[in-house]
Parts: structure tokens; C-alpha cells; sequence
């Protein structure tokens, strides 16, 4: 019964399974009488058998009839859906794990994962309304004494405590901080492409999805020694941490939702300034997925990115929730086991974040639900009435319309947290900029091959590496919209969509991002 309760969704960490082994436990016990715990489990079995295709995980492709088309540095133009489908393999997933539910809970069993090696700098944020600090974790070469995948770092040489002086809850294995001098001599190096993460949902830069795509990128080439930048490999990188996340402190009662965008503006804008001449990318994974295309949608033609990659977004917040509480696995193992760890970030940090004195203690302990959170710390730290109020606000489906760089969707028609109904199907095939990749089969994160290794990380590695090796970004015209469709035939209207204007915003300000 347990088994199955190891349902994972955005964290590796070991709470997870704990959790939402007790959750399944207790209903056990709650209902053994009645035999509903054989219920459950019967239910569980039948629907998995049902949904059975060994091995075999079919791939849809999603995009404008009128696609937008590439200009290569060498050789003719090339449609972007095109480019999408050539760089993704034919997704076999193992046999084993044969439903949304098993491959999802295999991620808190199976932590396999390539080592990646982090030096931490805090930034103090920039934006007078979200004021604070967050940490950047930045990708680099195993330092000497450093062991293999399995070296948990505590052998890594460098700086443990913060030279800005706001230290940390914990470090993350393997990560250590830059001295000033190592920060400052970071934009001597201006060549190289930079692939800019954004994580899940309470995760950070120790995530195992998102190692499986930066280890490859950053590897280093025979020959080539970790002296030559900071990863020693053809690629940099870098995790954005959600404030309070991965070890960090925060320094305001503010903590993060899913439409901050500010922290990974900042850290794009800074990025270009120091480097202005290095290619850019963004990834964003579940939460961070959502933040990303809404970061995207706000920039819109002035995007200093050069293509993005949207991985396990649930994109519609309020009906993924809705989805969640439809059934007892999403509400008593998923729901539940993203509220208690918020809760935990929670108490981690609640002596900063209780300045905001119209937070309850008492009802935040004893929430249990992530909705509950939302409703209990969401709603207050933001000026929402109802958390599905905020989920409304926050989705990032509009924000699909107003984006204006290559962007490459990943997606699981299975996956239990970011459902398959949320997803804007009809929105993406209205732009020519967008393209979603759904597999049939693959989980939350997840996309277990029977070898152990993460599907994921093939498609999003080769499509990065192509846009960095093929495509000519200088030569795209970003004011290419969307399609111009629907039923409006020669009617000449005097209203505008718009799909950045956001509820919340601040009063009298005319960018309400």
C-alpha cells in the first residue's frame, strides 16, 4: 500500500515518501473494517493494468498551422516545429512504472543522478516591491577533491560561509560560495552559451530532473580541462532558488508564487550586462515552468533570452487544483505532501516571514492541503480575496499569447500534479512561437527509461544544442504575433486582448508585472 502512497511531485527528498507513506497507511487503518484499503489498492492495480503500454509512450506534437521559421547560420530556413520533432527521440519509458502515478513515485525511490557542482552568490533583490535576498547557485567544474556521482560534496573545497553576509539554513551537497574576487572575475569569460533554471515547487539547485539536463550540457569535451570557464564544458549554467529555498535565507516577510517574476528578471538583466555577448536560454520546471512562461509573456519582444524550454508546466493553477482534489491520491498524497512541505518552508523561516502580522501561526500549522497554504499565506502576503482567485491571476496560459522567443513545451498526458486538461492546447496553436512535445506516458518529472536514465533530459539537451548551433537569432523578427483567428469575420471592434494585464498590480503603475 505504501508503494504506491511514494507519489512524488516536484522534491527528490525523502519527506515526500514519508509523507505520503503515512497518508495511505492511515486511511488503511481508518477504513480497515470496511476493506476500503483493498479498495484502494484494487483501484490503483486495475487503472494501471488498464492503462498499460509496455515500454511504448506515443509523442504528439502542438503548434500554429502557420509556424514560425528559423533562419539558420548556414543552409536554408527552417520551420520551428520541425526543428522540435527532429530533436526529439521516440520516448520508451520502463515497463514497469506504466502510469502517471508509478513513474511519479519512483522519483522519490530512485535518486540516481550525474553530480553537479555549485559556487552560491545572494543577490539582493531589486525591485522595490518584492525587496529581500535569493541565492543563484552557478554550475562549476568538480573542484579536486571532489568524488563521483555519488561524492555527496563535503570534500569540496571552497568558501562555506557568505561573504554578503546573509548566510543560509543549510548548504545543499556539493555547493559552496564564490570569495568576491571569483564573483568579480565571472564576466572575464563571454563566449559560451548560459542556460538559466528555474526549479519546482519548494526544490532548489540539488533537484535530480534538473541535474539530468545541466551534467550533459556542461560536461567537459576530451581535451578540454575545468580551467576554461566555470563548468569546463561547452555550456554554463545556473539555478535561480526560489527565496527560502535550496538552504537559503530570506530577509523579508515575502516569500514566492507562482507569478514572481522578479528574481529571474533580475538575474537575466544582470546576466546580459555582464555577459553581452553570451547566448541566453531559460529552462523552468513544474512551478518554475509557470513562472518562467509568465516571465516570458511579460517581456514579450524585449525578452533578453534567446529560446526557452517550459518542462511539466500546470499552466491552468486553478484547474490543476480542481484536478488534485478530484481524487483521494491528489488530494491525500499530492496535495497534501506539497502542503506539508511548504508548511516546513514555513517554520523554516517563519520568524521573518510572521512580520507580516496578517499571518496566522496557529492556522498555518495546521494546515494540510497546499490549497490551504495558498489560502493561508498566499492570499494574505499578496492582497488576493481566495486562493482561487490567485490561481486565476497567476496561470500562465495567457501568457502563451504574448510570447515572442522559440519556446519548446514538455508535458506528460499522465502526470497527476500538472494536469493533462490545464494545458492550453488551443492558445499554443494560435502562436507561431510555441511548440508543445505531450507524451503519452512519463509522470510528474519523471520519464523513467528501463535503463534508469530520464527521457526529458534527451529532447531538452539536443534542442538546446541545435538552437545554439543552427539558428541565426539575429535575424528573427520578434514582432511576428499570433495567428489572426476566430469568429470575428469584417467586424471591426474598438476592444484589445490583452494577455499580460494581470488582477493584481500595483495601484497607478502602468506595468502590472
Amino acid at each position: 500500500m505504501a508503494l504506491f502512497a511514494l507519489g512524488m511531485a516536484e522534491t527528490a527528498d525523502a519527506e515526500w515518501a514519508v509523507a505520503a507513506a503515512q497518508a495511505v497507511e492511515q486511511y488503511s487503518l481508518d477504513h480497515s473494517s470496511s476493506g476500503c484499503g483493498l479498495q484502494v489498492i484494487l483501484h490503483i492495480g486495475m487503472t494501471s493494468l488498464l492503462t498499460w503500454t509496455p515500454g511504448q509512450s506515443t509523442t504528439t506534437f502542438t503548434h500554429s498551422s502557420e509556424p514560425l521559421v528559423l533562419p539558420q547560420k548556414s543552409g536554408p530556413k527552417r520551420a520551428f516545429p520541425e526543428l522540435c520533432r527532429d530533436v526529439t527521440p521516440s520516448c520508451h519509458l520502463n515497463p514497469l512504472l506504466f502510469n502517471g502515478h508509478l513513474q511519479t513515485m519512483w522519483t522519490a525511490v530512485n535518486k540516481a543522478a550525474p553530480a553537479v557542482h555549485y559556487k552560491r552568490r545572494v543577490f539582493a533583490s531589486e525591485e522595490s516591491n518584492f525587496k529581500g535576498h535569493f541565492t543563484v547557485d552557478f554550475a562549476v567544474a568538480p573542484p579536486p577533491r571532489s568524488g563521483t556521482a555519488e561524492d555527496e560534496g563535503p570534500g569540496d573545497q571552497g568558501l562555506r560561509e557568505d561573504p554578503m553576509g546573509v548566510g543560509h539554513t543549510r548548504l545543499p551537497p556539493r555547493t559552496t560560495y564564490f570569495t568576491d574576487k571569483e564573483f568579480e572575475y565571472l564576466s572575464s569569460e563571454d563566449t559560451k552559451p548560459l542556460l538559466i533554471t528555474l526549479h519546482g515547487l519548494s526544490g532548489g539547485s540539488y533537484e535530480v530532473y534538473l541535474r539530468h539536463v545541466i551534467e550533459p550540457l556542461i560536461r567537459a569535451s576530451t581535451g578540454e580541462t575545468s580551467e576554461q570557464g566555470l563548468s569546463g564544458g561547452e555550456w554554463e549554467a545556473l539555478v535561480v532558488n526560489s527565496r527560502g529555498c535550496a538552504g537559503s535565507k530570506i530577509t523579508s516577510s515575502i516569500l514566492y508564487n507562482a507569478r514572481a517574476t522578479w528574481d529571474v528578471r533580475q538575474v537575466v538583466k544582470w546576466a546580459r550586462q555582464t555577459w553581452p555577448n553570451r547566448p541566453l536560454y531559460g529552462i523552468g520546471y513544474s512551478l518554475g515552468a509557470n513562472i518562467l512562461t509568465n516571465y516570458l509573456g511579460e517581456e514579450g519582444e524585449d525578452c533578453l533570452l534567446d529560446a526557452a524550454v517550459i518542462v511539466s508546466n500546470p499552466w491552468k493553477l486553478e484547474v490543476s487544483n480542481l484536478a488534485l482534489k478530484r481524487t483521494w491520491l491528489g488530494s491525500e498524497v499530492y496535495s497534501k505532501t506539497m502542503g506539508n512541505n511548504m508548511r516546513n518552508l514555513f517554520e523554516t523561516h517563519k520568524e521573518e516571514i510572521l512580520k507580516n502580522k496578517s499571518l496566522s501561526e496557529e492556522k498555518i500549522l495546521q494546515l494540510k492541503y497546499l490549497y490551504e497554504f495558498d489560502r493561508a499565506v498566499q492570499c494574505a502576503t499578496w492582497g488576493y480575496p481566495t486562493e482561487t482567485a490567485y490561481y486565476r491571476d497567476a496561470s500562465s496560459t495567457d501568457s502563451v499569447l504574448s510570447i515572442r522567443i522559440p519556446t519548446f513545451c514538455l508535458h506528460a498526458r499522465d502526470d497527476p500534479i500538472a494536469s493533462d486538461e490545464a494545458v492550453p492546447y488551443e492558445e499554443i496553436q494560435q502562436t507561431p512561437w510555441v511548440v508543445m512535445c505531450a507524451t503519452a506516458g512519463g509522470g510528474h518529472l519523471a520519464w523513467y527509461e528501463l535503463s534508469g536514465g530520464r527521457w526529458h533530459a534527451k529532447p531538452i539537451v539536443q534542442f538546446l544544442k541545435q538552437m545554439q548551433a543552427d539558428v541565426d537569432f539575429s535575424k528573427i523578427d520578434r514582432k511576428v504575433g499570433i495567428a489572426a483567428k476566430g469568429p470575428q469575420g469584417g467586424h471591426q471592434t474598438p476592444f484589445a486582448f490583452d494577455p499580460m494585464r494581470r488582477k493584481a498590480h500595483v495601484p497607478g503603475s502602468e506595468a502590472q508585472h
